[in-house]
């Protein structure tokens, strides 16, 4: 899902949603209350976190291979170019409070797994388990179906038939990728939120729990500047949702970025990062949303079988409320 926000005074606050409806509101309110766009980000993808929007964000959704659901994270200031990003967050719900922590009190970009923990409980996070029944079942019904789907290839025993543990085999023969019609395009998401103040200043942000059943140790898009999110405040933010191992290749929101710093609208920035990575990967599932500094917003999706529409929540001073936006994937 991805999602933007505005100030009172402004300009939008987009978000990529479905029942992301509560993070905009959210959001949007902390700008009204005279919050920065960085709080509006925080509270916002904190929000969804809380509310475990789709299963996707946040504790008890995703769970690994290993059964454990692991967070990532980030937040971008498009005034400093500060980035805070945390990834294989373990046993802390709330990620992108603290990704938040890693601008305000480190000279670092990203930390990464228990190590990130740690951090985040010296930061005063509580320490907990982020396993629930929901994800327990997610796990068990995974087992019970030989482990499928999953994310290796070129294993012995077979992947697409069997659990492991997986190792390389002796000769190796190699086949075709599964792709992307052999698992659920709904699978893996992520709250992406961009907010362009009154004053043209722009924020974005991420969070997610990952692609579900995901070799334990991966990282996807969703913490990594310029492929998750990304805001300048010169030009606009961009957010990305989808298979972020293919998403990441490409830094879709960087791009995105450059391009509506070269003047393209931002329905068009998003339309054209989008076409790009499918010359290379055209079953890939992904959607961008992009918001420039005068406050105007697009979107943009791959369309594949069972996803042929990409919805967003927009807030900003013209809408009474949190609006649901929907585009035509391409």
């Amino acid at each position: 899902q991805l999602s933007g926000a505005a100030s009172a005074a402004a300009l939008p606050v987009v978000i990529n949603t479905w029942a992301f409806r509560k993070a905009a509101e959210t959001a949007w309110r902390v700008l009204q209350l005279g919050g920065s766009e960085l709080d509006a980000i925080e509270r916002g993808c904190g929000q969804c976190e809380i509310d475990q929007c789709d299963g996707s964000v946040g504790y008890g959704g995703s769970p690994d291979e290993s059964g454990e659901t692991t967070l990532d994270a980030m937040i971008m200031d498009g005034n400093t170019m500060q980035v805070g990003a945390v990834a294989d967050l373990r046993h802390v719900k709330n990620a992108i409070g603290v990704a938040r922590k890693v601008i305000e009190y480190t000279k670092h970009t990203l930390l990464v797994g228990e190590s990130a923990s740690l951090f985040a409980v010296r930061m005063g996070f509580p320490y907990e388990d982020l396993t629930t029944q929901k994800s327990l079942l997610v796990y068990s019904k995974w087992l019970d179906q030989n482990c499928q789907p999953n994310y290796w290839k070129n294993v012995v025993p077979d992947s697409s038939k069997s659990c492991g543990p997986y190792k390389r085999p002796e000769k190796v023969t190699y086949k075709e990728e599964q792709t992307i019609s052999q698992r659920s395009v709904h699978n893996h998401d992520t709250i992406g939120m961009v907010v362009i103040g009154g004053s043209g200043t722009v924020a974005s942000g991420t969070s997610t729990n990952g692609a579900v059943h995901k070799i334990p140790g991966r990282v996807g898009d969703s913490p990594i500047a310029g492929a998750g999110s990304y805001a300048d405040s010169t030009a606009g933010g961009a957010a990305a949702t989808g298979d972020g191992d293919v998403m990441m290749r490409f830094l879709p929101s960087y791009q995105a970025v450059e391009y509506m710093r070269m003047g393209m609208d931002p329905t068009v920035a998003c339309q054209k990062v989008i076409s790009r990575i499918q010359k290379y990967v055209p079953e890939f599932f992904g959607a961008v949303i992009c918001a420039n500094t005068t406050g105007s917003y697009g979107a943009a999706c791959n369309k594949i079988p069972g996803f042929t529409q990409f919805h967003f929540m927009v807030s900003n001073p013209l809408l009474s409320r949190p609006t649901e936006k929907v585009v035509d994937c391409i």
